[in-house]
């Protein structure tokens, strides 16, 4: 009896670290999926990406993005940015995230994201809390460099 109390517990510890490292594996997923989404927003507004607009901003609510006339290159990065950052709030715990122009882009944390605005590639810098610890410390990065 205590030999199969044993492995039972076993198991349920097994079972806990699969369950943990597949949550892992699912905020990864969004996170990569976050990025690929902030980077077609990007190539449909070349004429935002081409100026700058997009390079480490907090980004601003625009109505003129919503309206028939539309708005300009910069307004819509800044509204592209803006419900970017609120869907990796969203969708990972403590989520957090920056777009900039950055040389060196695997670096930085979710309180000094060190874009050092150098050269001519964009780095997308995601950061979560994985264990719940209170702490974003998980970080994913995609570079992009525009055509």
């Amino acid at each position: 009896m205590l030999v199969l109390a044993f492995g039972l517990l076993g198991m349920a510890g097994m079972q806990s670290v699969s369950l943990r490292n597949n949550q892992s594996a699912f905020y990864r997923t969004q996170a990569t999926t976050l990025t690929a989404d902030m980077i077609e927003r990007m190539r449909a507004n070349k004429i935002g990406v081409e100026d700058g607009d997009y390079d480490d901003v907090a980004g601003a609510a625009t109505a003129s993005c919503f309206l028939v006339a539309g708005c300009t290159p910069g307004e819509m990065a800044d509204q592209d940015v803006l419900d970017w950052t609120a869907m990796v709030a969203a969708a990972l715990p403590g989520g957090d995230s920056v777009l900039c122009i950055d040389a060196t882009g695997d670096d930085g944390t979710a309180a000094a994201n060190a874009c050092d605005g150098a050269g001519n590639v964009y780095a997308i810098k995601i950061w979560w809390d994985d264990n719940r610890d209170g702490v974003a410390e998980q970080r994913y990065v995609t570079t992009w460099q525009p055509l």
